[in-house]
């Protein structure tokens, strides 16, 4: 399947209601949220279900990033890129970047089209698919740690490159669905971003309480020179 095509402002509004009509209503409450604030959504997909490569885990940890909008620890706070397109919109679709010249990260892409903002899938609990998870990662002794950080998720889920751009509410080969149960409102913590190099204090790592795939809190220290 070959990543969606970004859709023209005149084509947005026949999309949007060819989605509903054949989304059930738990993806168009999904869809939705995503379409909305990046803080909430970001919140709101904490518990969410995400199925790659024959593999599913159960979100615990993300964070969120707000684009242009005044958030320079965003790979959109300069503006448009090659490599952040994506991030543009529409929302539901999955931005993936390569790190550190061996890890992918993969994010959600939220907000109104046009209007950068992202929320970074930090840590999971595998779900389904252990056995597969731990093949991909032969290293891990507890399958706690199996998707324990965003590099650690993509590599349990077997995501690259090729899941850029990909829409993440319909029946592809990376598939994002709504929790069993929400995450009730006094079980989400907040706190600052890991390691970003601005913005260091701003709350929006979002993670369930107490759960033990949720990773560990690094603040960014700069490089002696």
């Amino acid at each position: 399947m070959t990543a969606r095509r970004r859709a023209a402002p005149a084509d947005r509004v026949g999309l949007v209601v060819a989605y509903s009509q054949r989304r059930p209503a738990d993806l168009a409450g999904l869809a939705d949220l995503l379409a909305g604030p990046v803080v909430p959504a970001a919140r709101g997909l904490l518990g969410c279900r995400l199925t790659a490569g024959d593999v599913t885990v159960r979100i615990t940890e993300v964070e969120a990033y707000a684009g242009t909008a005044g958030d320079p620890a965003s790979h959109a706070h300069r503006g448009r890129t090659p490599r952040n397109a994506v991030m543009f919109g529409p929302a539901g679709h999955a931005y993936v970047y390569f790190t550190y010249g061996m890890h992918w990260c993969m994010n959600v892409v939220t907000g109104p089209d046009g209007e950068a903002s992202a929320v970074l899938l930090r840590a999971g609990e595998v779900v389904d698919g252990v056995e597969t998870a731990r093949a991909r990662r032969p290293a891990v002794r507890r399958d706690v740690d199996l998707a324990r950080g965003p590099a650690r998720l993509c590599a349990a889920l077997g995501i690259d490159k090729s899941a850029y751009g990909r829409w993440l509410l319909g029946d592809g080969p990376v598939r994002l669905r709504p929790a069993d149960v929400p995450v009730p409102g006094e079980a989400v913590a907040a706190g600052p971003r890991v390691g970003v190099t601005g913005a260091h204090d701003v709350p929006w790592r979002f993670w369930i309480a107490g759960d033990p795939t949720v990773s560990a809190y690094r603040r960014h220290v700069p490089r002696s020179r």
